[in-house]
């Protein structure tokens, strides 16, 4: 199993929290989206076998940009 991480700024973004929150298709469980407002910063949890979520694919395109951080582990 792979755990990835990743995070966007949102500071200098195409899209916002609202926009995001009402465009993005919910992720299957365990992965979830998550948000900080207080520091602008947008991302998601992604728990997987292999392939990435659609889901991501999608947050790119809103926010117009790669993200800052990714980060993948193997879950053992």
């Amino acid at each position: 199993m792979i755990v990835r991480i990743v995070l966007w700024s949102l500071a200098d973004a195409h899209a916002g929290y609202e926009e995001l929150r009402e465009q993005l298709p919910p992720l299957d469980e365990p992965s979830a989206w998550l948000w900080n407002d207080a520091t602008e910063r947008f991302g998601a949890l992604l728990v997987a076998e292999d392939d990435l979520p659609d889901g991501l694919a999608a947050a790119r395109a809103l926010i117009g940009k790669e993200p800052e951080v990714y980060e993948e582990f193997e879950a053992v």
